[in-house]
């Protein structure tokens, strides 16, 4: 009997989660509750329950070469970073290449899962889905939820005091679509993450003044690197993987905060932070210090408190108002999931992020459900691979208590690393998360084998960028042309 799977959710986790379901043999079924696929990617006027939501003009901030899937690279023609638009269109051909879209069940909305009364010997799922109205019931072998972490808007309102007394216009970062709406308007926007440091830019080429707050700064990086590469072709490479691991943490962070420092002096602009870089998920933004240096962009610290037409900053100083702009981040949960698994402040138990430990089989897993220091695509990949070889009995979990050590193991070492906060809950370190999903699957790319039999690869592989074709050299999936788009990745980075 071939093995079902339900995916959750159409966008780019969902569309390699069936693609790696077709590869090992397995019946996937999507449910994607709009009616289209690209989840976050896909920009609409108005946001949707339930569903991530961008702005008109978002690029993405890690590059073509960096986030495509292994096996599918982006059009050289494509530009290395990526308007929404773009990134679509990309998947469009993904899906169609692969024939993805017949297996997907558009406006269907997944209500429950849950396990079958005889969960303990046959691992399946009961799951009830929604379509116009209409409610069916479907029993599977396996469930992959693949609905991100981009869904609900995290708002801390009760951390601003008298913000229901404020006149004005307050709106979550999601709600945001257009800078025309803020028009000679004095705007403030809370928090210095990738989204509060881009809608404060966009926002300042029509507003009259914008303020940027910020409890604890943060160190900028640029997307663009030296001699005009994308900055994560540079930084994400084995070599200085290596380096890095050689190198203290603080010696690390004293070198690669003097380099942001000499584009620009984080203090003279009101940004640096306490912590230092390798403590929060860097911002990533080419153009605040212009905004800055212009005054276009007032660096202000935390909102002390709100008055009808104002806010008073914890310096002291008070600025009238007419709309904030919360980037305040997400939460994530998973209703449906009735008491398999639980979220407490955007925390889960999951093992190597993917997999429940209490589950007597391992039927069901977590897809993309990470923030990565880099992009998310070639990782979403990746875990579908184990996954769909887990589901097949290919691939073996450990014990459940080693299970737990790891998740333990590793929640530690990130509270320990990370400054505190929401999105600092599902952080992994791109080459070393990969490498260790590679190794579950047997897909790691073996240096020393390579030097001895294909020196050119070899050099590419250990000081070129680390990217996602490295991952079909060998093993389960291997793809013949592999070899060729890590020989010419330069090319296509230049073009």
């Amino acid at each position: 009997m071939v093995k079902t799977v339900a995916i959750i959710g159409g966008g780019s986790s969902g569309l390699c989660a069936i693609k790696a379901c077709l590869q090992e043999g397995l019946e996937p079924i999507c449910f994607e509750r709009t009616a289209d696929i690209g989840g976050l990617w896909r920009f609409e006027e108005y946001p949707e329950e339930g569903r991530a939501s961008i702005y008109r003009s978002v690029i993405i901030n890690t590059s073509k070469e960096m986030m495509c899937f292994s096996d599918f690279p982006i059009p050289e023609d494509f530009p290395n970073y990526m308007h929404n638009s773009k990134i679509m269109e990309y998947f469009r051909m993904y899906a169609q290449h692969f024939d993805l879209l017949r297996h997907v069940h558009f406006r269907t909305s997944v209500c429950r899962v849950a396990k079958r009364p005889d969960f303990a010997t046959t691992g399946q799922w009961e799951v009830v889905t929604e379509s116009e109205g209409k409610q069916e019931t479907a029993i599977f072998d396996a469930v992959l939820v693949c609905t991100g972490h981009h869904t609900e808007a995290h708002l801390p309102l009760s951390a601003f005091p008298g913000i229901q007394k404020f006149k004005g216009r307050y709106l979550h970062s999601r709600d945001y679509k257009d800078a025309r709406d803020f028009a000679d308007k004095r705007v403030i926007v809370i928090g210095i993450g990738n989204s509060g440091s881009d809608l404060a830019v966009e926002i300042s080429q029509t507003a009259k003044q914008v303020f940027l707050s910020t409890r604890r700064g943060a160190w900028i990086l640029h997307r663009v690197g030296d001699q005009g590469y994308p900055i994560d072709i540079i930084f994400t490479t084995r070599m200085k993987m290596f380096l890095k691991k050689l190198l203290s943490p603080s010696m690390v962070s004293d070198f690669t905060e003097k380099q942001l420092n000499t584009r620009f002096n984080h203090s003279h602009y009101g940004l640096k932070p306490k912590h230092r870089i390798l403590d929060q998920h860097p911002t990533i933004n080419d153009d605040l210090p212009n905004r800055i240096v212009s005054g276009r962009v007032l660096v202000k610290p935390n909102v002390q408190q709100f008055t009808e037409t104002s806010a008073i900053f914890s310096d002291g100083t008070r600025e009238d108002i007419d709309a904030v702009v919360f980037a305040t981040g997400y939460s994530f949960s998973f209703p449906f999931l009735e008491g398999c698994v639980k979220v407490v402040e955007n925390q889960i138990s999951l093992y190597k992020f993917m997999f429940p430990a209490n589950l007597e089989k391992p039927t069901l897993a977590f897809i993309g459900l990470i923030q990565p220091l880099g992009a998310i695509m070639p990782i979403s990949e990746l875990q579908c691979r184990w996954a769909t070889r887990v589901f097949k009995g290919l691939n073996k979990l450990p014990p459940r208590q080693d299970m737990e050590a790891d998740i333990e193991q590793k929640r530690e070492a990130m509270a320990k690393q990370y400054v505190k906060s929401q999105r600092h809950t599902i952080q992994v370190d791109y080459i070393p998360y990969m490498d260790e999903l590679a190794c579950q699957v047997g897909v790691k790319p073996n240096l020393l084998t390579l030097f001895l039999t294909d020196p050119k690869l070899a050099l590419e592989v250990a000081f070129g960028p680390c990217t996602p074709y490295q991952y079909r050299l060998r093993g389960p999936g291997e793809w013949a042309g592999a070899r060729e788009a890590i020989l010419t990745q330069r090319q296509r980075i230049i073009k």
